[in-house]
């Protein structure tokens, strides 16, 4: 179960304070995988932030007797001196692994990547697509009830692209996922239910169509100008 009660959270900005949720109330239902939509800006990776624990809201909290992973993809918690093969042996400690549990997870890590020798190298000699490989591989590789996924299946070739497809059908099976992508293919084929985070605040749907079909509806229609051509003699 996870239940946001009274959650509100704002930022600071050189225009004034924005707030993106304001004393937001949702139990997201049990043994169902959640996409979640909303134009840029709308909160959608700040939400996956506070429920992974990485971010606070200004006040509410996040209820839950499950564990949740930190958001896939995001790369920027990592300690940039540090190795990829540190990085992952720090996160294993911060979760309780150590000898063989540790070395499997690291090993797991190391061939979902795909980041050959850098896996020993400087966090902060990786290009951002490295990264964020890297976050997804150490991600996928430790057991969560509930796994975040903040537009990682965008990041990489198509054969990387295919592997997290492939990892995320695996897990599920055993697991559930909130997902934020903007690839409306994407979380028809690995939801269940709908997020929108609109000016109404937060809106569930007992289907990702009606969540998806509310957020397009909110989309500004393009004009289209035609331009007539004059020759001139």
């Amino acid at each position: 179960m996870i239940e946001l009660r009274d959650l509100t959270k704002s930022f600071r900005t050189p225009h004034g304070r924005k707030t993106l949720f304001r004393d937001v109330n949702a139990v997201f239902p049990e043994g169902k995988n959640i996409g979640i939509l909303g134009r840029n800006g709308a909160g959608k990776s700040t939400l996956l932030r506070i429920m992974g624990g990485i971010d606070y809201p200004d006040r509410g909290r996040v209820i839950t007797d499950q564990r949740i992973s930190w958001p896939m993809g995001l790369s920027g918690g990592f300690q940039g001196s540090m190795t990829g093969r540190e990085n992952a042996a720090f996160i294993c400690g911060l979760h309780g692994m150590w000898g063989s549990a540790r070395r499997q997870v690291l090993d797991r890590v190391q061939d979902f990547a795909e980041i050959g020798n850098y896996f020993d190298a400087p966090v902060k000699s990786y290009s951002s697509g490295m990264r964020s490989r890297l976050a997804f591989g150490l991600s996928i590789a430790v057991d969560f009830d509930w796994y975040l996924v903040d537009e990682v299946m965008s990041v990489g070739d198509a054969h990387f692209k295919h592997k997290c497809q492939e990892v995320i059908a695996e897990k599920r099976k055993t697991a559930n996922f909130i997902i934020v992508a903007h690839s409306m293919s994407t979380l028809q084929k690995n939801c269940d239910v709908g997020i929108y985070l609109g000016p109404q605040g937060l809106e569930l749907f007992d289907s990702i169509e009606g969540a998806i079909d509310l957020y397009q509806s909110n989309i500004p229609k393009k004009t289209t100008t035609q331009k007539t051509a004059l020759a001139v003699n």
